[in-house]
């Protein structure tokens, strides 16, 4: 744990704050909703009806775990069935092993067995339990490209009029680069829906800031506009950097004793945080 996280307790206190407002503890229905966020969400709203192959890419921290944090919450258990990847650097199989044991299958021995079982139990699931299986795979910049191909073939129904699974990637840019080689051509013709999440507008960063700060209870304007500008410059307004340069720019103004957070706070919290 750094220096600044062992003097959190004093700022919380020195602002008069409930909680740490920049920690990621939130409730998808406390998340901040930026412009990009919410375009977003209609593309994956739109994926779910299609049920076809999407792509969702972004810079770290960006915020694309929190926005598959909030389709999540916003599926209907009953119309929906959410088998969720969080990360594989593994084979073909052991990508299968985890759908398998996300759908409450046991576990077959080789691969052409694996693939038929999760098939079937799609096709059970759209047809008899009349659900929308949804498979997300968060980190799918990792995936082996053998792994990216068996994935396409998972979704491959060409005997039926409309598909049976939707399937998300979600990764970083270098994804959204891979998927445009000629080596997964086959692939990158079927995904029906590609959107990169980049960081907040300028305008939004100060709205983020006192969404952040309400969460804890604290409703005055602690950042100064030299401040939230410092912020804007260094994190290129991606959310989860923003987060940590606040964190440690609150704990500067706190060991000063100051009412508010001036650019000089920011400026050595970049200096603590090497940014």
């Amino acid at each position: 744990m750094s220096a600044a996280m062992d003097r959190t307790p004093s700022y919380c206190k020195h602002f008069a704050m409930s909680r740490f407002p920049f920690d990621g503890r939130l409730d998808a229905d406390a998340l901040f909703v930026a412009a990009a966020q919410t375009e977003a969400s209609v593309r994956l709203d739109q994926l779910l009806q299609l049920r076809g192959i999407g792509l969702l890419t972004g810079e770290p921290g960006s915020g694309k775990t929190t926005l598959c944090r909030r389709l999540v919450d916003g599926l209907h258990p009953g119309l929906f069935r959410l088998v969720y990847v969080p990360l594989t650097t593994g084979n073909v199989m052991d990508m299968y092993k985890s759908i398998a044991w996300e759908l409450g299958l046991p576990t077959e021995r080789n691969r052409a067995a694996a693939f038929r079982q999760i098939r079937s139990e799609v096709t059970r699931l759209v047809l008899e339990g009349k659900q929308t299986p949804v498979l997300i795979v968060d980190e799918a910049h990792h995936l082996r490209n053998e792994v990216l191909e068996d994935l396409r073939l998972l979704t491959n129904y060409e005997m039926d009029s409309e598909n049976r699974l939707c399937l998300l990637f979600v990764g970083l840019t270098e994804l959204r680069r891979r998927l445009s080689m000629a080596l997964h051509e086959s692939l990158d013709q079927r995904i029906v829906m590609r959107y990169h999440l980049d960081g907040l507008e300028r305008e939004e960063v100060p709205e983020y800031l006192a969404h952040r700060l309400r969460g804890a209870d604290c409703d005055l304007p602690l950042f100064e506009p030299g401040a939230i500008e410092a912020i804007f410059q260094a994190t290129r307004a991606l959310p989860r950097r923003i987060n940590r340069l606040a964190h440690v720019a609150l704990t500067a103004a706190a060991i000063e004793k100051a009412r508010t957070v001036t650019g000089e706070h920011v400026q050595d919290a970049l200096a603590e945080i090497g940014g």
